[in-house]
């Protein structure tokens, strides 16, 4: 089940609302299966204001709540959820709706940066860099009221790629015993190594992961269509060898977002190409998992 997130108003910059109606276009010539997509109320006034800590506090929460009740309803019916975003803050309601059901749940979040700012610490107040304290009830409560379930524990919390983290942040994950694998990490120890202690944490007494791909873990100067890009960050090729590992271990998965990609801002389509080879592989994984479970049931 694909679900497509079309809200950027968990940042100042315009154009993540448009990536998921443009990848479940590029998908639809394949994928046969059911979709849903959620748009960002036209009418909003989004602010912008640098000055504002509490940027669309009140909008990211109404989109998020229909997004959450339609996830838990899908998953519910035993459909494997793939999320399309949208800026990074849609993932709240996609991971929390995974946990609502599974309520055992570890997360790995493949991001160039952790999204583990609060209300006190943010420094734009862009939402979207909230999304994983959210996730793991590090405060930010008010991101999270339509949830009354378990949230995901940050001792079953893997951030792979990270390169930009502000000085309060660090503090913020260190409190809370997020575990983090900068690019460097990447660069040093290879990809499976760090895959393999990542599913070993998250995956650790939990009924499996959910896995949120933010696009801008990539390297801008390969993937420009980003609305925040950091520089310094990890190949196309790294990239498409994370996500063959998630191919692999496809039956640890619950969930799965592919998030940011912000089609304004991408040059001759290349950062289109990259998500949508990602979203291929995993769906066609989802598909034959979904075959062997029904085999298996029967």
């Amino acid at each position: 089940m694909i679900f497509g997130a079309g809200s950027d108003l968990g940042v100042h910059i315009d154009g993540a609302s448009l990536g998921p109606k443009q990848l479940m276009n590029d998908i639809s010539t394949f994928y046969k299966g059911e979709s849903m997509l959620f748009q960002q109320d036209a009418n909003i006034i989004k602010s912008r204001n640098f000055g504002d800590r509490r940027k669309n506090e009140y909008e990211v929460e109404k989109f998020n709540t229909e997004l959450y009740k339609n996830i838990v309803s899908k998953i519910k019916e035993e459909y494997f959820p793939i999320l399309i975003g949208g800026d990074h803050s849609v993932a709240i309601a996609s991971a929390l709706a995974s946990c609502k059901v599974n309520i055992d749940v570890g997360i790995i979040w493949i991001d160039a940066h952790t999204d583990y700012n609060t209300f006190e610490t943010t420094i734009t107040g862009n939402i979207h860099g909230l999304p994983l304290a959210a996730i793991t009830g590090y405060k930010c409560n008010e991101l999270r009221y339509y949830h009354d379930g378990k949230v995901i524990q940050p001792s079953r919390t893997v951030i792979v790629g990270a390169r930009s983290i502000d000085d309060a942040e660090k503090d913020n994950l260190r409190y809370a015993g997020v575990t983090v694998f900068s690019t460097q990490d990447i660069k040093e120890k290879g990809i499976d190594a760090v895959m393999d202690e990542a599913f070993k944490i998250a995956g650790y007494k939990t009924k499996g992961v959910h896995v949120s791909y933010d696009i801008d873990v990539i390297d801008p100067y390969t993937a420009p269509g980003v609305s925040i890009p950091e520089y310094d960050g990890i190949s196309e090729e790294e990239a498409m060898k994370i996500n063959e590992y998630l191919v692999k271990h496809i039956n640890e998965i619950l969930s799965f977002d592919l998030v940011e990609f912000n089609p304004l801002r991408d040059q001759d389509r290349r950062t289109e190409q990259i998500a949508l080879n990602i979203l291929t592989q995993i769906i066609n994984a989802a598909e034959k998992k979904k075959k062997w479970e029904q085999k298996t049931y029967y």
